[in-house]
This record gives C-alpha cells, structure tokens and sequence, in this order.
C-alpha cells in the first residue's frame, strides 16, 4: 500500500486503531527516561500521543498526511504537543543529534524496502537511544490470526536483526540486542480469542 491508499484508510472520522497505544509499547518503555522519541509511520499517531503524555518530546513520522491530521487532532484532545512530519519512512533524513527512542510499529514493508526503514532506524537513534520495533510474524501467516496475508510483508526477529546489522555496517555504528523473538497477541473476534504472533525486536544504540 502507497501513501493514497493509506490516506483513503485513514480517511473515516474515526481513528482506524482507536486511542490507546499498542499494548506492547508501555512495558518496553517503562524502565526508560523520558527523552526525545520518534515515532517512525506513526500511522494515526496514537503510540506518539501517548509517549507525549508520559513525558517523551515526540516526533512522529508518516507518509499519509491524513494520517498525521489525525495524530494532530488526537494530540490536541490529549493537551499534548508533538511535532509531526509528512514523509516515507525509507527516505526521512532525521536531525543529526538523534532520539533516545525510536519506535517502529507494524511497518508492513517488502525486505528491500523494510530494510532501507531499517537504516533510517538506526541513523534517527541517538548514542544510548533504543530502539523497539513490533511487527506481524511470518509465522502468523499459518499459525496466527490477522495480519497481512501476503508473507512479502511478513517478517522474523532474525530478518530484523540482519537488516540492521546492515545498518550498523553501512552507519558505523554499533548495536547492541536486548530483545529479539515472538510474542503473541490476544485478538478478541466474534468467534472469541484467536491468537496473533508478532515479532518484537528491541537494541540500543552504543556507539
């Protein structure tokens, strides 16, 4: 999916993903200060609202711009401040000092591409900054619920791991792995609770 198509996506009066952040975000944070965060495909911006209102100075970053009006209007209704930028995850040129956390959440991209989000990951996170990245598991595709259904924008931790090693080589800098497998997502459905498997990756920045 292009810009367009997420713009006609996000084009309801309501938010596509409601308000709350994904739940997986609070406890990666929770043992971090508050700093400087960006939120990289930010989609409607929910995850970089809530990092606003524990503190965080927040960017977020999308291709669809309607998607970022919505993430104005729900910081508004939040009385918090963010800045908010319109641009593609695999050409943003971040500000040179770097965020003490980058969060990348449900990117859905084929390898070439996800691999050029990769970099721009890594290039956005400051010296000591994490990095914590949530993603559909290819193994969702058999063993799960939901998700995309194509395996091109499927992913595994090994996947993100080699991708930004690449990035470390190409960046000169180094990473280091504090989290790296599957986790699994309760999905409440009309049938009752199914299973989602996602994939959670999270370094930090070193040097």
């Amino acid at each position: 999916m292009d810009a367009s198509d997420w713009n006609a996506r996000y084009d309801t009066s309501e938010l596509i993903w409601k308000g709350e952040p994904n739940q997986f975000l609070p406890p990666e944070v929770a043992d971090l200060t508050p700093g400087t965060a960006v939120d990289l495909a930010c989609g409607e911006g929910r995850n970089a609202v809530w990092l606003a209102k524990q503190g965080w100075t927040v960017t977020g970053v999308d291709f669809s711009d309607v998607g970022i009006q919505k993430g104005r209007t729900l910081a508004a209704d939040n009385g918090v401040e963010a800045t908010w930028v319109v641009a593609d995850a695999t050409t943003w040129e971040p500000p040179t000092e770097g965020f003490d956390l980058v969060a990348v959440f449900y990117l859905q991209l084929a390898a070439e591409e996800r691999r050029a989000s990769m970099t721009t990951a890594v290039r956005a996170l400051g010296v000591g900054g994490t990095l914590v990245l949530v993603g559909h598991d290819l193994l969702n595709l058999t063993e799960g619920y939901g998700g995309p259904q194509n395996p091109a924008f499927l992913l595994t931790a090994e996947d993100i791991l080699d991708d930004l090693t690449a990035a470390e080589v190409s960046l000169d800098v180094e990473l280091v792995t504090e989290k790296a497998g599957r986790i699994e997502r309760t999905v409440q459905t009309d049938d009752g609770e199914r299973t989602a498997i996602d994939t959670l990756v999270r370094v930090r920045r070193v040097a």
